[in-house]
């Protein structure tokens, strides 16, 4: 279900839209929030709630493992895009489950008008790091069209 205002997603974002994402905020084109749901030094598998306002996008990006690692989104509430390098976009609405295997280019953000949230699960793997890479352009985002 697509939201456009701000205080009704907050009714719907059972997860809680937490604080403005600003250690990663140069790889969002928007505003993004990050609400913690686990804490990294108490458990090997960290979650977090991830809030997009509308039109907010992360940067393409890379998980990279020797082995395991990568990444899960469980899709809560709005409605958003996901996307694989040289795949098409897949729209994303509560309760769709992304399974994304350790080095895949990718992205994912909200629609140009719903404000986005999923759950974001780190995978536990052997030497995992994160690659950032390109921004999303306005002219690559903008022809994304829901089906």
């Amino acid at each position: 279900m697509k939201v456009l205002d701000k205080k009704q997603f907050e009714k719907i974002n059972v997860f809680g839209t937490g604080n403005p994402n600003e250690a990663f905020a140069k790889y969002f084109i928007g505003k993004s929030f990050l609400n913690p749901l686990t804490n990294p030094q108490e458990t090997a598998v960290f979650l977090a709630n991830v809030t997009f306002e509308p039109g907010c996008r992360n940067n393409w990006h890379i998980h990279h493992a020797k082995s395991g690692g990568g990444q899960l989104l469980i899709c809560t509430a709005g409605e958003g895009w996901y996307q694989e390098e040289n795949k098409p976009p897949v729209s994303l609405t509560a309760g769709t489950v992304i399974t994304i295997p350790a080095e895949v280019k990718h992205w994912h953000g909200a629609k140009k008008d719903s404000w986005f949230s999923h759950i974001a699960v780190e995978v536990p793997g052997e030497n995992t790091s994160n690659e950032w890479c390109e921004p999303v352009n306005d002219e690559e985002y903008n022809k994304l069209e829901d089906k």
